[in-house]
């Protein structure tokens, strides 16, 4: 399996190749002290999409530097107390997908909150305002700048912020909050699990913003990955600053989040993914200190997995 990547019983020995910075810790205490000072003005609007099963809502907050974060937000019907709740986190450039597919879990009694991550493809707000490049790539907007200003950074945030506003939703049960998605809102679930650990918890397939460097040196920096060969080839040629710029991406790295979840981890993974290669989804799912579970697909790339969709749903339900 997977002979592109290192052999499969070597993966849960992998620890990760991408540097941590040294002041990691402090970096994402400040970070969220940051986030902590922000008042979300939460927006509710109706919907114009109806349901027998849920009530349906456009939510907007402020995050972090002053942006519109937008949710689409479903609630049972009926008004119910003690509801478990799920966030979904969508893949990377997308957005938070159609009304239809979130009913299911409705349907069985969760809250569900489906977050657009800023600047990409939904109707969250890019504050910006930050130097640097702007044309290509959310890893790499702010790279070699002050770190605290990095759009990942920000990204991360906005989804412990969204879980902390659906637990204090008086319908939710704040100890029986899950995280789920693919690709980057597979390694957006780890972010949130990680800054947010009151996540109980997370499924999670092939995840993204891991462990830049081992993508580097595969030669795979391409398809999600590819503006880490844009910044070098317009921002550092000569590879001069190669050390400085993967230390700095370690920063929004979640292998180095990881050891700070304490819900319970299901993750797939595709063992012919060359998008995001499965040493690199390891190095994250390795440091994870939680009960945690991997189910690995041999004949699977970047994609969704035959059955996971159904594994989640259990798995969420069998803590209700």
């Amino acid at each position: 399996m997977a002979a592109f990547d290192m052999p499969v019983d070597q993966l849960p020995l992998y620890n990760g190749s991408n540097p941590r910075p040294a002041d990691f810790d402090q970096y994402w205490n400040r970070a969220l002290a940051e986030m902590n000072t922000v008042e979300p003005a939460v927006t509710l609007e109706p919907a114009d999409f109806q349901s027998s099963v849920a009530d349906c809502f456009h939510m907007t907050f402020t995050g972090v530097r002053g942006a519109r974060i937008y949710a689409k937000l479903l609630k049972p019907k009926g008004n119910p107390r003690n509801c478990p709740a799920v966030l979904m986190f969508h893949g990377y450039s997308g957005n938070s997908g159609e009304w239809r597919d979130k009913l299911a879990f409705v349907a069985e009694g969760f809250v569900v909150a489906a977050m657009d991550c800023r600047g990409q493809g939904g109707r969250s707000q890019d504050t910006g305002g930050m130097n640097g490049n702007t044309y290509e790539g959310m890893i790499v907007r702010g790279l070699g700048y002050n770190p605290d200003d990095m759009l990942m950074r920000h990204i991360m945030l906005d989804t412990a912020q969204l879980a902390g506003l659906i637990m204090a939703l008086p319908e939710v049960d704040e100890t029986r909050v899950m995280a789920t998605g693919g690709s980057q809102g597979g390694g957006l679930s780890l972010a949130c699990a990680s800054l947010e650990p009151r996540i109980n918890r997370l499924a999670i397939y092939c995840p993204f913003l891991s462990d830049y460097k081992r993508v580097w040196d595969m030669g795979l920096a391409q398809n999600s990955y590819d503006e880490i060969t844009y910044y070098f080839r317009h921002f550092d040629p000569l590879h001069e600053r190669e050390d400085k710029a993967f230390t700095q991406l370690g920063y929004v790295d979640v292998q180095h989040l990881a050891p700070r979840i304490r819900g319970q981890v299901l993750m797939a993974t595709g063992m012919l993914d060359r998008t995001c290669p499965p040493s690199t989804q390891f190095a994250a799912y390795n440091r994870i200190d939680a009960p945690k579970e991997v189910r690995l697909y041999p004949d699977f790339a970047h994609e969704t997995y035959p059955g996971f969709g159904d594994m989640t749903h259990a798995f969420f339900r069998s803590d209700k």
